[in-house]
């Protein structure tokens, strides 16, 4: 078979078969896919082997690049010992021995390490385990049944964590299903202090993503919101659930968004750059003082009774402990800093003068271009990736928000391509688009 006549194939069996995440099927299936083979450093290349910059790091998982030697060898040694045991009943080193490294490199607080296998888990977990928590204290502390999140949240889409997030689009349908948390504004310590005002004594945890809300469209908090929550949930006695998701692995610059505030959450949610974007792991932090809550003798049943089949997967473990001696080894965050630079350098410089972007923010390297008010139906964004790719580049919307979010190991040379490439779709793009009504007044 021709390499024309297996792409086409692949294609078609794609069509076929498959149901993507977060994708209008109607709209996939009259587009030709773009079908990536493999992967060298931060590019992508498809089935005709053409190259892409991996413009959104496999969404926002990839840290170091692709087939990094190191990480690939961490994972086919330990595929010579055992790719899978459970950790129910039984433990394995790469678990033990990266449960102890995430301990010395997050806040000093966090000392327990919980398992699962993607970042809503990490989420739900950190809900389950604020709930149970407050349970096992007892007396008035058996009020405490709710959680604050912010408008425009979101931490995945499981059931308890979609009841915490904040984006219609994406969770008003499954409104029925959920419960009912209490909603604070974003970047608005006074409005979060007038809602523990009201409910602490119900309240079991505040749930945010720290710095940066990454699927609202890169909505950045104002200096000192997240320091200023830790104080309230402190004085009002309210557990601070930080999921870092998103933000951990150093996207913002620093290993992990709290290290820019000082903050030490009560639970710290990790997933995505944990294993540098190989295999799926996740990772809920736990306090001491949470973690003896759960302690007692099997009939008081203060178990916490939540786990996954792929729980702590060795080969993932491998990966993430391969991840971090890269970290240490090529001095990934120390490197970075002339890069957050430099982007910054190259979106003033390319993207800002555009007349179709309203605002750029970022936040290390964490990037949300925010295109005009375009008719929803327009698909501005959609538009923007497609010309993308056929330059050279990976890149996804929100909406009207193009997001930038590279590997930190891109090199500077890429890194400037990524962003012309970008400032030449987004023209090309809305070049023959209404002008939104708001924009021409």
């Amino acid at each position: 078979m021709s390499e024309s006549d297996r792409a086409a194939r692949l294609a078609a069996d794609d069509h076929r078969y498959l149901w993507h995440p977060f994708t209008q099927q109607r709209v996939w299936e009259q587009e030709e896919p773009l079908i990536i083979e493999r992967a060298e450093g931060t590019d992508l290349i498809d089935v005709h082997g053409r190259r892409y910059i991996d413009g959104v790091s496999s969404l926002w998982c990839n840290v170091h690049g692709h087939r990094h030697p190191v990480i690939d060898q961490a994972v086919r040694d330990q595929l010579e010992r055992v790719a899978h045991s459970t950790m129910l009943g039984l433990t394995h080193p790469p678990a033990i021995e990266l449960a102890r490294k995430l301990v010395e490199i997050t806040p000093a607080r966090l000392t327990r390490v919980f398992y699962s296998d993607n970042g809503a888990t990490a989420c739900e977990i950190a809900l389950k385990i604020a709930f149970q928590y407050w349970q096992q204290r007892g007396g008035e502390f058996r009020r405490k049944t709710r959680f604050i999140a912010l408008r425009e949240a979101y931490h995945g889409d499981t059931i308890g964590s979609v009841s915490v997030g904040g984006i219609d689009l994406f969770h008003s349908l499954y409104r029925p299903l959920l419960f009912d948390a209490l909603r604070a504004e974003p970047g608005d310590a006074g409005d979060l202090e007038r809602l523990l005002e009201r409910h602490a004594e119900e309240v079991a945890a505040v749930i945010l993503e720290p710095l940066v809300q990454g699927a609202a469209g890169m909505l950045l908090q104002p200096p000192g919101y997240l320091r200023r929550v830790r104080e309230l949930c402190d004085r009002y006695d309210v557990l601070l659930i930080c999921d870092e998701v998103a933000t951990g692995f150093g996207r913002t610059g620093r290993m992990f968004a709290c290290e820019h505030e000082q903050v030490e959450p009560d639970l710290l949610c990790l997933a995505k750059g944990i294993t540098g974007g190989y295999l799926p792991l996740a990772a809920t932090l736990a306090t001491e003082e949470i973690y003896q809550a759960f302690l007692g003798e099997p009939e008081e049943n203060r178990t916490f009774f939540h786990g996954h089949t792929y729980t702590g997967n060795p080969l993932a473990c491998a990966a993430a402990l391969g991840s971090l001696e890269v970290f240490e080894r090529e001095r990934t965050l120390e490197r970075l800093a002339p890069k957050i630079e430099l982007l910054s350098e190259l979106l003033g410089r390319h993207v800002k003068p555009l007349a179709s972007v309203r605002e750029i923010r970022q936040r290390g390297f964490m990037v949300g271009i925010e295109l005009l008010g375009y008719d929803p139906a327009l698909v501005a964004g959609h538009r923007v990736t497609l010309e993308a790719r056929r330059r050279g580049a990976v890149i996804r919307p929100l909406g009207n928000v193009v997001v930038l979010m590279p590997p930190l190991a891109i090199s500077e040379q890429d890194l400037e391509r990524l962003v012309q490439i970008t400032a030449e779709s987004i023209v090309a793009a809305t070049r023959d688009l209404p002008t939104p009504a708001i924009a021409a007044s």
